[in-house]
């Protein structure tokens, strides 16, 4: 046989093996991802807060609980999360908001967030509605890409 298709045969070899247990990693992640939110759906609770604030911090900026930070993995310590600062009650808290939602918070305005404990799941308007976001600027070849088309 030629030292080539040796090779191929190897890497190729262990390309499936990769993809085998990479497939194996993912069904045990999204396992552990659904008794998660299994768990977030069983604890929130509905309350009315007044946004002040949200920015995206990286954890040691957000001002959360030192225990909050000591239980997070150091891999995740570096990233930026969506972080809101709300007034709930007489309290101001500091609270992470998910991802899907984050830009739909308004800031300034109060809200009935969904929460599980320090986590914003979900957000409905006080009147029942929220203010949409306002619409992203096109881009500069959108811009001259629409002027030419009309």
């Amino acid at each position: 046989m030629n030292t080539f298709t040796i090779v191929l045969l190897v890497i190729l070899g262990v390309l499936i093996v990769a993809m085998i247990a990479l497939y194996f990693f993912g069904k045990k992640a999204q396992k552990k991802q659904e008794e998660q939110q299994a768990q977030i759906e069983a604890s929130k609770q509905t309350v009315s807060m007044l946004v002040i604030d949200k920015k995206r911090l990286r954890l040691k900026e957000s001002g959360l609980p030192q225990m909050v930070i000591d239980q997070t993995p150091k891999y995740l310590r570096r990233t930026k999360l969506p972080i809101v600062k709300a007034k709930i009650g007489p309290k101001i808290s500091i609270m992470i908001a998910d991802e899907k939602i984050f830009e739909q918070i308004p800031i300034k305005k109060e809200v009935k967030a969904d929460i599980s404990g320090l986590y914003i799941v979900g957000v409905r308007g006080i009147r029942g509605h929220l203010d949409t976001p306002p619409a992203k600027k096109k881009g500069f070849f959108k811009r001259m890409f629409s002027k030419k088309e009309k």
